[in-house]
This record gives C-alpha cells, structure tokens and sequence, in this order.
C-alpha cells in the first residue's frame, strides 16, 4: 500500500506493476564467509565493505574477497557497526554498545540497554544528527517483545519505539525529515515524522504494503535519489521503493538464495550494491551460496550514511 494525499491507502497491483520494473540479477562476489550475514555497511576511512556474521559474532572484513579478515566482538551477536566521527567504530553487541578502535580492538564497553537474556539486539543505524538507534528481537520472535534503542553520543540510552517483534531496516530520508522503518512481521515499509532536534518519530503510516510479496522485508538502504533498497528475507530479493508513493521501481535477483538479509552500497563511487545472505537453519546442502555476499551495480549510487557521532 502506499499513502496517498489525505492519508488514504492504496493498495498496488504488485503482479502487475512487476511488468514495468527494472529486473536486475545480482553476481556472487564472495565464497559463503558468514553463517547469518547482515548490517553490511561501507567504511569510508578504510575504503571496505564490513558485514557482521551476525549469531557467530564477527565483524567480517571484505578488504579481500577471497580471505575475508574475521574480528571477534566478544559477544554472540554483533548487530549493528558504525564508523565513529572521532575513529574507529560502534557496534551493537548482544545487549550494549561498545566502542571499537579501526583494527576491532575493544577500547570500551559504552552501554547495556537489555537484562533479558531471551531479547537480543538486531539491526539499526545512524540519524543526520550522529545518534545511533538500534532495535531488537526475541530469540523466540516473541510479538511485541522488544523495542528500538536510541543512544546519544554521550553514550545515554532511551527506548524509542515499543512493541516491537523482528527490528529490522531503517533509514532517514535525505532531507532528514523523515525516517523509514522495518519491524519484519508486519509486513510494511512504514515511514515516521522525524524531529531531529528531539530524535523522536512521529505520525507512523505505512508506506508500502507488501503482505503480498514473497518473503518478509529485512535490512534496508537508500540511494541519492532517495529511494529505498529493501531486502527479502526467504524471498529471494532486493526491490527499490519509490520514498513519496511506496511503489516498486527496481527488482533485483539473487540466484540460488533465499534467505536475502541486507544491502548496502559501497565502492568509491558508492555505485556498487552490496547484499548480505544467510544460511541459518538450512541443511548443509541446500543453497550452496547461501551466507556469501553478492553485488549488482544499479545505475545509481548511494549516500555517505551518518557516522556516530561520540
């Protein structure tokens, strides 16, 4: 559904509407490197593409497509990794936050912001302003268990958004006005009213409906255009959403793998569309490529993402 003027939704014919999509197919870059791959995110400094095994606790290092370096976070999830305006990184462990210098050595445990052994963090990213919001899931997918994090560069945490069940995508619009979110058991694309002074979200509606659509909706980026890359987790994709109608206008392919986690653009240029996959749960030989990472240049490029900002 997109949200159209006066605040009526409308639901798109998506079978239709896939005859005038750009349909694109995505190449395998890499050998199978994570086990639950996600949060790939470009980092500027070190000019790599970083990804997390997410269950294994690993930040993975792409600076070698054939031997990716493994970093170990010290805690069974790493979820989230940021480049930090004064250096070196943030990540989301398990529970907290900690920082990280460029060579992954801890410098220091910032914050815990969970108690509950049964709820992890999951997936997040920077607002305009340097803030990182973070939000988590029950291992058990409990509904409306877990909650989205915002965690100011002074290092003190607040919940942001409740009722919560598989945190996923988000990303703010390029004016910063405007934040898109994923909580994947909705099956939406949902977009807030942003006040950045503040960092809270307001006036949540849906932008896309995609109950009809193959698998759920997982990690998300945006390009200079303003569109939005949504992955689909056991769908077998990545689609581009117009940010002003919620329509799709790209369709990407990823061969042979199902369970599609994130993308993210990256590259010097940011023209190249890094995705993430995952073989979580699959027989050892279903999906030969499942957990590799996979990459499609789509004729636009992407945005330098906000860096933390402590």
């Amino acid at each position: 559904m997109s949200r159209a003027r006066g605040g009526v939704l409308r639901r798109f014919p998506w079978r239709a509407l896939c005859n005038s999509v750009d349909l694109m197919k995505a190449q395998q870059l890499t050998a199978p490197v994570t086990y639950h791959g996600e949060g790939p995110c470009w980092d500027p400094v070190g000019e790599r593409m970083l990804l997390v095994d997410m269950l294994a606790g690993a930040v993975v290092d792409l600076s070698s497509l054939t031997s990716p370096a493994r970093y170990d976070v010290g805690s069974p999830v790493a979820a989230v990794v940021r480049p930090r305006r004064s250096g070196g990184f943030i990540v989301a462990t398990e529970h907290g936050f900690s920082l990280f210098d460029s060579g992954f050595r801890r410098e220091r445990e910032l914050t815990q912001v969970l108690d509950d052994a049964a709820i992890r963090l999951n997936e997040g990213g920077c607002d305009p302003v340097g803030r990182l919001f973070c939000g988590g899931m029950a291992y058990e997918q409990t509904p409306g268990a877990a909650a989205l994090f915002r965690l100011e560069p002074d290092g003190t945490a607040s919940v942001a958004l409740d009722d919560i069940t598989i945190s996923n995508g988000l990303q703010w619009s390029l004016d910063g006005e405007r934040a898109y979110y994923v909580d994947t058991p909705t099956k939406r694309i949902d977009v807030f009213d942003y006040d950045a002074a503040e960092g809270t979200l307001h006036e949540r509606r849906p932008l896309a409906d995609v109950s009809d659509l193959e698998g759920g909706p997982d990690g998300m980026t945006i390009d200079a255009e303003g569109g939005l890359w949504v992955a689909f987790y056991n769908g077998g994709a990545v689609r581009r959403f117009d940010p002003a109608s919620g329509a799709i206008t790209e369709l990407i392919e990823i061969p042979g793998v199902r369970q599609i986690t994130a993308p993210a653009f990256g590259g010097a240029s940011l023209d190249t569309l890094y995705i993430t996959t995952s073989r979580e749960n699959l027989p050892d030989d279903a999906q030969p490529a499942a957990g590799a990472v996979f990459a499609v240049q789509p004729g636009v490029q992407g945005v330098p993402l906000p860096a933390f900002a402590g």
